[in-house]
């Protein structure tokens, strides 16, 4: 399968998913008050008018932050068009997906919808969504993806340096 459709295909999965999770959330009364899921798993409520775990919230207004959101897309569309392998490609669907739909949020409502909250007795992380794990993913799987990389290019450079040394040798 095509790369670019692979990455389109996620980005409108996670944007769906999402979107569907945060409407079903706005509509629940009881997750004003919280509900406990799991002994370390809550849903609860929250507006976060900042960026990743409530930073410059209040600081800057949120047509800024969707701007912002809106160029980053941009550059991650391109160079999913540019890209190439599907781990990439599914890397980059899910955070443009992920980002696509906090900036909706951002649009419509002046703030993103968070409702996940994972906590280790009285330490809680900050409330987050499934678009906020879609961008975290897909960090890690181009992260991961340029370490790979980063070792074949360093293996196929040791093999050429090493074949160059044998042929040079005769």
């Amino acid at each position: 399968m095509n790369g670019r459709l692979i990455g389109l295909g996620c980005a409108a999965a996670v944007f769906a998913l999402d979107q569907s999770t945060k409407a079903l959330a706005l509509g629940s009364t009881a997750l004003a008050q919280g509900v406990e899921v799991l002994p370390v798993l809550n849903l609860v409520l929250v507006r976060n008018e900042g960026v990743s775990f409530g930073m410059l919230g209040g600081v800057a207004p949120w047509w800024a932050l969707a701007a912002l959101g809106v160029t980053i897309v941009a550059v991650l569309l391109a160079w999913l068009w540019r890209g190439h392998g599907r781990v990439l490609s599914l890397a980059l669907g899910l955070v443009i997906g992920g980002a696509l739909s906090n900036i909706l949020d951002r649009a419509r409502h002046g703030a993103v919808t968070d409702f996940l909250d994972l906590h280790l007795a009285a330490y809680h992380w900050p409330a987050f969504n499934l678009a906020d794990v879609a961008v975290v993913t897909g960090t890690a799987l181009l992260l991961l993806d340029g370490l790979r990389d980063a070792k074949r290019k360093a293996a196929t450079f040791l093999l050429r340096i090493s074949l160059l040394l044998l042929f040079d040798s005769f």
